[in-house]
This record gives structure tokens, C-alpha cells and sequence, in this order.
């Protein structure tokens, strides 16, 4: 059985940084994608970072330049660094994970990440 759990989220003043981590467990795919998504209050939840097994990344326009997905494979550990934090980017975030399948194949499609975590909160004041 497949679980995400994420943690890291916090409240942070606008410029600062949080660290997001997702502990993968039962998760046994070699190939695969995973990600970040979030969730503004009231909008859809939406794409931030993917990376998948060949180490490709992509980022939604808006966090490109300040927020940076990696991968921790000993610890099963996904992380999102995010910098220059901006009210804008308080959301609910979620980590997602899609498995057979690289990034390219499922992109910012919500529908085709099968396992998701249960969120954490980031809170950016200005």
C-alpha cells in the first residue's frame, strides 16, 4: 500500500523559505513521477513541480527561479525547496505520485497521479 506523507509547511513571512517533504512508503515503481501540486482557499488545486526517474523537472511559470523539486531516493524523501516566498503561493500542498509512467506522459494532469498525500499548509504573510 502506497502512502505520502508530507510535512514542512508553516506560516513565513513573504521573502522567506520553506522546506516540503513527502515520505514515500510502499512505493516500489522504477519508473515513475511525482510531484507537488497545491491548492489555493477557493481555487482549483494546481501544478507547482514534477520530477520523475530520469531526473527531468518542470515548474508552473509562477515558482520557476524560486522554488526547487529534488529527490532523496536513499530516504525515499521528495522535497520542495521554495525561496522568495510570496503571499500568493499560500496554498494547501499536496504531493502526488504517479507510477509505470515518466513526467511527459502525465504532466499537470490531477487525474493520472494516483497516490496523493494528505497536505500541508504554507501560509505566506506580507
Amino acid at each position: 500500500q502506497v502512502q505520502l506523507v508530507e510535512s514542512g509547511g508553516g506560516s513565513v513571512q513573504a521573502g522567506g523559505s520553506l522546506r516540503l517533504s513527502c515520505v514515500a512508503s510502499g512505493y516500489t515503481y522504477k519508473r515513475y513521477c511525482m510531484g507537488w501540486f497545491r491548492q489555493p482557499p477557493g481555487k482549483e488545486r494546481e501544478g507547482v513541480a514534477v520530477i520523475d526517474s530520469t531526473g527531468f523537472t518542470t515548474y508552473t511559470d509562477s515558482v520557476k527561479g524560486r522554488f526547487t523539486i529534488y529527490k532523496d531516493n536513499a530516504k525515499n524523501t521528495l522535497y520542495l525547496q521554495m525561496a522568495s516566498l510570496k503571499p500568493e503561493d499560500t496554498a494547501m500542498y499536496y504531493c502526488a505520485a504517479a507510477g509505470g509512467v515518466l513526467c511527459w506522459r502525465v504532466g499537470w494532469s490531477k487525474e493520472r497521479y494516483a497516490y496523493w498525500g494528505q497536505g500541508t499548509q504554507v501560509i505566506v504573510s506580507s
